[in-house]
């Protein structure tokens, strides 16, 4: 924590491991945390066997880690530390607790008598010799590369068959199940012997026959002698795999996050609750009352009385779904506790938001009037360009690209909106959507920001429609007049399927043959007056819109359901969240920087965002580090100048790409993994993020370092953006730095002047599900949920501190527990904290049985379950039908209904008829629930269940009325 203080830069990430959170990342300051690093050999099982595979890469590997954690940690410390302050003892440090060369991990296997295996595939490594005789023995199995194909299915076809009729024993290993099973059915289609086969089960090769599994598997070989052939993904489709195992794909789910994590609450953060208002966190605390211990989250209010301190609300945490985070422009004013300022701001925010659901549904209503164009079944094509992509789909990006393509197939026009970090996999699913609207016939156009994103764009959509007989072109100021000229006589006579340009396609003389789908990138980054002339292609043809950080008024359509939305959240496998540090300009840093990335091979962008000076910023760096290559990019210089420096950094003829920010949108550039901005204070906050979302795109660990001039003062509002871009670094933040930016930047700026003022009186999150509830009223589908549930009974129901230690993890599974509404999720919530922390102990069992509780109060519409003396009091409930009434009696004898008030008061049970004690925890919890079931669900199971435990003395009704 004293070092969270000192190190802005990576304060948020020192916080979390301070609390014992694990941090993607968090190894890059195990100098500064540990005593000394514990050897991987060490957390091994014992007689475990250490096998090293291509052990000069290896060695090459951990000589770099070696070489440069030194001197990127030391340029760290001392540019991070205020006033170049160095923190900690580095050479103590450094020399205890650094990374081992790859000579002391085998000294040190070799000391603890572990078996040490390499394999290597070449035939002699004079490194790898052991001293003694009896211990070095080499077996040597000739192998050797099978064949490429490509993506030839025919050849792979024939060639499989050969194998089978020789009775050769073959394996398909593929990355992720979608390519195995795509084998799987083709090689059945034509008559070759196939099956699946199980890892998990030891499953062995059979002879005559091709076995189609998954495993991370690099590449394949052929065994002649063994009449033995593996094939991987890399063989089949000449595209390295992804790396991502089953085991991992069925993982990948648990992993995502909220996009808005109402609940990053910090003491003092302003929050909203639904029926109180606008109220300021205090604390998270346990109280114990009549003998049930409950956490509760304290807000403090404005006080109902002069010169007295605040009211105080404590809300249980099953309720946090009534809890959101103020979004907002300037501080907000606290509302008193049952005062009316909260009920007329709401109502005010009520009758605004009316009119705006009524526009909604004029635009909705017309687009659903709209007889649009109905898109054929996936043809065989669509399949082969779609087995053709070089990585496994993340589970978020086939649920889209299903749910895309289902849309397109409908005769209503789609309006759907992609909403995914940078780097999630949304240009795939516009290659795809684009591709089935060409198999129809029709033409695509797609639209981007900036110039520079229409030449990336055309190099990815005309790689994967290589092999087919799509014709792509592109209309942008990178072209001569002669060469646009063609372009929209192509586009007007039909010959081009597909073309890529900026809002140079929204001019009057642009004219399709027969338009069929639009394609927005970066649909924020449009202006009004295009957005104008996009609302009128909306209603005529499928618009596909894909954006990372959504303007409020985008994510205001798609919550209320006017346009579908589509979330990916997923982060493709092996992707790691950017290293980000904030800081001070310093040329050492810079330096150790620039020349980490040179070691490990891969490149670096350096913004500096003013073209006057940036071949003076040029020289300087080339000063710094002579031994890179050097490249400047800016908006300024010619078109086919500033094409081919980027075309040069993308072949990797530079090192480092000295650029204005330029390069904020779209640039994918793998091999980039390093981003150094100058003047990071002067930036706006999603540029910072798109800025950060170039690099990182790969395998890679990247780092981006967001400078500012040590001498310069700061405004308050740059301070704000760089403390978020340095707190948001998790994978899948965008969402969260586009609220935090409607929070800095005021509503007002964005949605204008009368629309600001109900977001500031109400919240953001409130103010759209307002939105969204005004909608559903229109449209006729509003249901009559109770606003707030509460459950009163004697339950110790908690999270213990032992059990979830961080108050950030309770405060995440609080609120996932009380936002469920299916049995099905309550399961998965205990899987996960049964995964993550150990058996649940009682307190955590009861949690998990009143969310259950409050699934079945859901649909029943109670809203209020609680103790009241000797009977358990129900409500609000509606009139009870005779068959009903008559349930209940029978069931709950002695139960009282009092209709004018809404409410059945049933006598609490005891664990014995005679002499028992009233129930508590799981087991009223049970009871409560079967009772909701059996009489107010009409559920038979629950009735039948209700009777028995009625029948069997233990949990019995008391008898009689109080």
């Amino acid at each position: 924590r004293a070092l969270a203080d000192q190190l802005p830069g990576v304060s948020e990430m020192l916080t979390k491991v301070a609390e014992g959170i694990a941090v993607e990342g968090m190894e890059s300051l195990a100098p500064a945390l540990v005593d000394g690093m514990e050897s991987v050999l060490d957390a091994l099982p014992e007689g475990a066997v250490v096998l090293v595979v291509d052990p000069e890469r290896v060695r090459r590997r951990a000589h770099d880690l070696v070489a440069t954690s030194e001197e990127f940690l030391e340029a760290s410390w001392a540019n991070a530390a205020a006033g170049n302050h160095v923190p900690v003892d580095l050479q103590s440090l450094l020399g205890s607790a650094s990374y081992w060369s790859m000579a002391e991990v085998r000294a040190h296997a070799e000391a603890t008598g572990r078996a040490w295996w390499t394999l290597t595939p070449f035939v002699a490594d004079t490194d790898l010799v052991i001293e003694d005789d009896d211990v070095d023995e080499r077996i040597a199995v000739r192998t050797t590369d099978p064949e490429a194909f490509r993506g030839d299915t025919e050849r792979t076809v024939e060639h499989l068959r050969e194998r089978v009729r020789d009775g050769w024993a073959v394996a398909v290993v593929t990355e992720g199940p979608g390519l195995a099973k795509r084998v799987a059915e083709v090689l059945r289609e034509n008559e070759v012997a196939v099956q699946a086969l199980d890892t998990s089960r030891d499953d062995t090769l059979t002879a005559g026959t091709v076995h189609v599994t998954t495993a991370p598997l690099g590449r394949g070989f052929v065994h002649e002698a063994g009449r033995i052939e593996v094939l991987t993904e890399t063989d089949l489709t000449g595209q390295p795999g992804s790396g991502t195992s089953t085991k991992d794909m069925r993982r990948m789910p648990s992993r995502r996050r909220n996009q808005v994590d109402p609940l990053q609450l910090r003491p003092g953060d302003h929050v909203v609750h639904e029926q109180h208002g606008v109220g300021r966190f205090v604390e998270m605390m346990q109280r114990t009352v009549a003998g049930a211990t409950r956490e509760y989250l304290v807000i403090e209010y404005a006080p109902s009385k002069r010169g007295q301190p605040g009211d105080r609300l404590f809300v249980p945490t099953d309720q946090l779904d009534q809890v959101t985070k103020y979004v907002g422009g300037e501080e907000p004013t606290l509302n008193k506790m049952g005062g009316s300022d909260w009920s007329k701001t709401k109502s005010r925010a009520k009758r605004y938001v009316k009119q705006i659901a009524a526009d909604l549904i004029r635009l909705y209503s017309a687009r659903q009037a709209t007889k649009g164009h109905a898109f054929a079944p996936d043809s065989p094509w669509q399949r082969e360009l779609e087995e053709a992509f070089a990585y496994v789909e993340t589970p978020d990006q086939l649920v889209s690209i299903d749910e895309v393509k289902a849309d397109m197939e409908k005769q209503v026009p789609m309006d759907r909106l992609i909403c995914g970090d940078v780097g999630y996999g949304k240009t795939e699913i516009a290659v795809r959507a684009a591709f089935k609207a060409i198999q129809d016939g029709k033409q695509v156009a797609v639209l981007v920001p900036t110039t520079l994103l229409v030449s990336q764009h055309q190099q990815t959509f005309a790689e994967r429609y290589a092999q087919f007989p799509v014709k792509v072109a592109s209309l942008s100021r990178f072209q001569s007049d002669k060469e646009a000229k063609d372009v929209m006589a192509g586009m007007a006579d039909g010959t081009i399927d597909l073309v890529i340009g900026t809002h140079r396609l929204l001019a009057k003389d642009a004219k399709f043959k027969d338009l069929g789908l639009v394609i927005i990138d970066e649909e924020q980054r449009f202006g009004v007056e295009h957005k104008e002339l996009l609302k009128t292609m909306r209603t005529a043809v499928d618009v596909l819109s894909m954006s990372a950080t959504p303007i409020p008024r985008t994510l205001e359509m798609a919550v209320t359901g006017i346009r579908e939305m589509s979330t990916l959240a997923t982060p493709p496998e092996e992707r790691h969240p950017v290293l980000t540090f904030v800081g001070a300009y310093d040329e050492k840093q810079i330096t150790a920087a620039i020349r980490r990335e040179l070691l490990r091979e891969g490149q670096v962008f350096f913004v500096h965002n003013k073209v006057s000076s940036i071949e003076k910023a040029a020289g300087r760096l080339r000063e710094l580090v002579p031994e890179a290559r050097i490249a400047t990019a800016h908006g300024q210089m010619g078109e086919h100048r500033l094409e081919q420096v980027v075309e040069d950094f993308w072949e990797k003829r530079f090192d480092v790409l000295v650029c204005t920010t330029i390069v904020e949108t779209g640039l994918d550039i793998s091999n980039a993994n390093t981003l150094i901005v100058e003047r990071s204070d002067v930036l706006g906050l999603s540029q910072l993020h798109q800025l950060r979302g170039r690099v990182g795109r790969g395998r890679e660990r990247a780092y981006a370092y967001f400078l500012y001039p040590p001498e310069k003062p700061m405004t308050e509002t740059a301070h704000d953006r760089l403390r978020t871009i340095a707190s948001n670094t998790d994978l899948g933040s965008g969402m969260a730095v586009a609220m935090k930016d409607l929070e800095i930047r005021g509503a007002g700026n964005l949605l204008g002047g009368e629309q600001s003022g109900h977001i500031q009186g109400v919240g953001f999150d409130l103010y759209v599900r307002l939105i969204g509830e005004a909608v559903a009223d229109f449209r006729g589908d509003a249901v009559d949920l109770p606003a707030e549930i509460k459950i009163e009974l004697p339950v110790d129901a908690h999270l213990p501190h032992d059990y979830v230690p961080g108050e950030r993890l309770r405060l995440e599974a609080y609120k996932k527990l009380a936002t469920v509404e299916t049995f099905e999720a309550v399961d998965e919530i205990e899987a996960e904290l049964r995964d993550r922390y150990g058996a649940p102990p009682k307190p955590v069992e009861n949690l998990l049985e009143v969310a259950r509780l409050r699934v079945v109060a859901r649909q029943a519409r109670i809203g209020d379950i609680g103790v009241q003396g000797k009977v358990v009091r129900f409500g609000p409930v509606k009139e009870l039908r005779d068959s009903q009434q008559l349930r209940l009696m029978r069931l709950y004898p002695g139960t009282i209904v009092k209709e004018a008030l809404g409410t059945i008061l049933v006598p609490a049970p005891m664990t014995a008829r005679v002499g028992g004690k009233p129930l508590r925890d799981v087991e009223v919890l049970t009871w409560a629930r079967q009772l909701i079931s059996a009489v107010l669900l009409d559920d038979i199971a629950s009735a039948g269940a209700a009777a028995a435990t009625a029948s069997s003395g233990s949990a019995r009704s008391a008898v009689g009325a109080p």
